[in-house]
Order: C-alpha cells, then structure tokens, then sequence
C-alpha cells in the first residue's frame, strides 16, 4: 500500500481543476498546468478533493499510484503558491547579475557563464551572491537551478563555488606539514 498514494489532494480556494480522461489541468492565480496521467491509477473527484487508487494490485500499478498522487500535488501547489530555490555563492571575486533577461555568473573562469532563462521561470539576484530561480513547474524551477549550480558545485576545502542555501557542505582538511 502506497502510504503517500492514499492521501486525497485537497484542492485550495481560489484553484480550479478538470479532468479530463487521465488529464488533469488546474488554473490558479499563477497560471495553469496540466499532468496526463499513467493508465494505471486512476482519478476522481470526490468531496473537493483528489482522490488518485490503482487500477489493479501490480508492482507497476503500485509504484505509480504514489508518484502520480505527488505530480498532481506538485500541479495543484504549483498554480497557487509556485515554487522557489535559493542559490549561494561562494568564493573570491565570484558574482551573479542579471543581463537583460540572462544569468551573468563570474564564477572564476576565464570567461563569463551566461545562463539563458528557461521559459516559464524567473530569475532574481537579490544580492551579487545569491540568485533565486521561481516559477510554477516544480520540475524546471529545480532543473534550472541544478544547471546554475553544475556550473561551479562546491568543493569541500574551501567550500568555493555555486550552493543551495539550505546544502551543508562537508568540509576536509587541508594538507599537513
């Protein structure tokens, strides 16, 4: 039994959703999105919620019933509040700032890193050393802010390089006379 499958998807106030065969699109204050769902599980409304159960008892049926139950959640969060992540930067003379509608990162290159912003995300440099990517797809706010980071991930002696602000960094020790 899928403990994380067997919890409905309450629907929020101000979120609308349709389905549509295995469709599920919801509109919100942020925009819309849809998710098309396996023909494994199946979906319905019931009582303003959600509810998502497996067609029949397979490994495969199973396994999907609790992914699809977190996509449509991921849909339904996505449309009302969105989703954000938070970049650090660390090390000497290394910077981000917006140019234009790019990421301009120096990260210590001969060169600058010009990030181009997907669609549907935005990018925020509050500050030279931190960087904000946001928007209503889970999966291209994280992607985004994986690619920002692969350019430079931290290294564990000085802890220079592009972080998650919530990412701890074990350190090492340095070398011994």
């Amino acid at each position: 039994m899928s403990r994380i499958g067997k919890i409905p998807v309450t629907i929020p106030e101000g979120v609308t959703t349709t389905i549509e065969g295995q469709k599920v699109t919801a509109k919100g204050p942020k925009g819309e999105l849809s998710f098309v769902l396996n023909n494994e599980v199946l979906i319905k409304m019931e009582e303003g919620n959600l509810v998502i159960d497996p067609r029949n008892d397979t490994k495969v049926a199973r396994s999907m019933w609790g992914m699809s139950r977190t996509m449509i959640s991921n849909v339904v969060v996505g449309v009302k509040d969105g989703f954000e992540k938070k970049l650090e930067i660390n090390g000497v003379g290394y910077r981000a700032a917006m140019q234009g509608s790019d990421l301009k990162l120096t990260l210590g290159f001969s060169h600058d890193v010009v990030f181009k912003v997907p669609e549907g995300i935005s990018i925020a440099c509050p500050k030279p050393t931190e960087v904000v990517v946001s928007g209503i797809d889970k999966q291209k706010v994280g992607q985004a802010a994986a690619k920002i980071r692969s350019y430079r991930p931290p290294e564990p002696y000085k802890g220079k390089g592009v972080k998650y602000a919530d990412e701890t960094i074990f350190r090492k020790e340095g070398k011994k006379k």
